[in-house]
């Protein structure tokens, strides 16, 4: 049997920017109680209007929920919101879980777990991939690091926000999966790039050489969720 919203735990989210408003609504959508809180308090109210509350600060979204998770722009931001003055572990306490879906160093995801864990909670580190456009479709990259008990209970959330969920390893392994990815996506532009100024110099019309790379470059999909690009015939 399916948890009901009143059976559903309570689920905190900080960070309601152009990835973490989709994500925070398809959890609505999912049927989960939510509190939320962001910096600009006119992005609470537009999810206030689709029935989520709202808190004055990050240490409230914790006093007020059983998992937190969080989706904000870098690093800094990440420690501030978490370890600030009326931050996130001053609301924390046994048995939360909390998950950070921010792209930061794995040093930040480490420092998070281990400040939970002294707290009796789980963490995990739980990056992205996909962009605004995965975020409102549901259909994100998420890499997670942390315990095997943690992603498990963390699981349902995941599946209401992504489709490509991956349990990496242990505390911060995730945000090195992330590094991983852009590491390819950046190489990947690069080739793009050399590609087509190969074509110009070569007198060949780049856009033609692009729509032939578009049919010809795809993506098919390996058991476990991993993908590898496959050279047609037309090339």
């Amino acid at each position: 049997m399916e948890d009901t919203q009143e059976t559903k735990p309570r689920v905190g989210f900080i960070g309601l920017g152009i990835m973490g408003r989709p994500m925070a609504e398809n959890l609505l959508r999912s049927g989960y109680p939510l509190v939320v809180y962001n910096r600009s308090p006119g992005k609470m109210a537009q999810l206030a209007a689709q029935g989520a509350d709202t808190a004055d600060n990050a240490s409230r979204v914790a006093e007020q929920s059983d998992i937190v998770m969080t989706m904000l722009p870098d690093t800094p931001d990440v420690e501030a919101v978490y370890f600030g003055p009326q931050g996130i572990m001053t609301g924390v306490r046994k048995g939360h879980l909390l998950i950070d879906m921010s792209t930061v160093t794995p040093a930040i995801a480490r420092k998070i777990d281990q400040a939970a864990q002294e707290k009796g909670a789980d963490s995990l580190d739980a990056p992205v991939s996909g962009g605004d456009v995965g975020a409102k479709a549901g259909t994100l990259s998420i890499m997670v690091g942390g315990t095997r008990s943690a992603f498990e209970r963390a699981s349902p959330l995941l599946q209401a926000m992504g489709k490509n969920i991956v349990h990496i390893g242990e505390s911060g392994a995730g945000q090195v999966a992330k590094a991983c990815n852009q590491v390819v996506v950046a190489l990947t532009i690069e080739a793009v790039g050399e590609a087509l100024v190969l074509a110009q110099k070569s007198g060949v019309d780049p856009a033609k050489v692009r729509e032939a790379l578009l049919g010809g470059l795809r993506p098919k999909p390996r058991a476990g969720g991993a993908w590898t690009a496959s050279l047609g015939p037309s090339l």
